[in-house]
């Protein structure tokens, strides 16, 4: 099956699964949906990855990467510069903004607020957990870095599970999965940090994405809302994350949180 999606110009693209849109394209950056348990790279499993389907139809450079699990947005270089004036700013949480949608058990205590940890990651057995933090004046040991997001519910369920929006401030491996699940809320699917619910993948998403264009700097803004389960049983915030026009000068940039 091929889906159709339309280009900055109005160029039809074809690409080859039903679930890979492009959402904005122009000669130096793409913005793309990732379908959820689509890989963002070649992995060991050799299933199909999205940098190679799109790399079967242009020149595309990898800059950051999503959890198999996880669909949303992300950014592709179309050039070198591209890359490497996109690398250079993604770990500048105030000009590349990642913002996701996720489905708890249950509301957290809090309807907003800030999650602030310590987090290790054990590469071995990739997955990541809360540490204490370290003392006054001492290095941290390695694979001990510091994680913070912000976070709102949004909507809860008729069976109680919530809709939250979260945003990163630090982008450590599995930090929305980590810092919700030691708190005892498990994202949705996510049975390797607790959850006991079975879905096809984890009820984590990657809702917008904003990054300054390489060669000017002025914020580029794409979302992308998911479907069917859980995410059907709420009603998603369509009017408050609809795609602007997609282009840099006219991108909506303030985040959702």
């Amino acid at each position: 099956m091929w889906a159709n999606a339309q280009t900055e110009g109005g160029e039809a693209v074809n690409m080859p699964d039903s679930d890979i849109r492009i959402l904005y394209e122009d000669s130096e950056i793409l913005l793309v949906q990732k379908p959820a348990g689509m890989p963002s790279q070649p992995d060991p499993c050799g299933q199909p990855d999205l940098l190679t389907v799109l790399a079967r139809r242009m020149p595309v450079w990898l800059v950051h990467r999503l959890d198999t699990p996880t669909g949303g947005v992300m950014v592709f270089a179309r050039t070198p510069h591209a890359a490497a004036a996109l690398s250079r700013t993604v770990q500048d949480h105030e000009r590349f903004v990642k913002e996701y949608l996720c489905v708890l058990p249950a509301a957290p205590q809090e309807p907003e607020g800030v999650l602030a940890d310590w987090l290790y990651h054990d590469s071995r057995r990739n997955r990541t957990y809360p540490v204490a933090p370290p003392r006054e004046g001492s290095t941290p040991r390695k694979g001990v870095r510091e994680a913070r997001l912000a976070y709102r519910t949004i909507g809860i369920a008729p069976d109680g599970t919530a809709l939250v929006l979260a945003r990163l401030y630090t982008g450590r491996t599995h930090q929305i999965r980590a810092q919700f699940a030691s708190r005892g809320l498990p994202l949705l699917g996510d049975g390797k940090y607790g959850s006991h619910s079975k879905l096809p993948n984890i009820a984590l998403w990657a809702v917008r994405l904003t990054v300054p264009h390489p060669t000017d700097g002025h914020p580029v803004c794409a979302t992308c809302l998911p479907t069917g389960e859980p995410w059907s049983r709420f009603d998603l915030p369509k009017g408050q994350m609809q795609n602007p026009k997609n282009t840099p000068n006219d991108s909506v940039t303030e985040p959702l949180i």
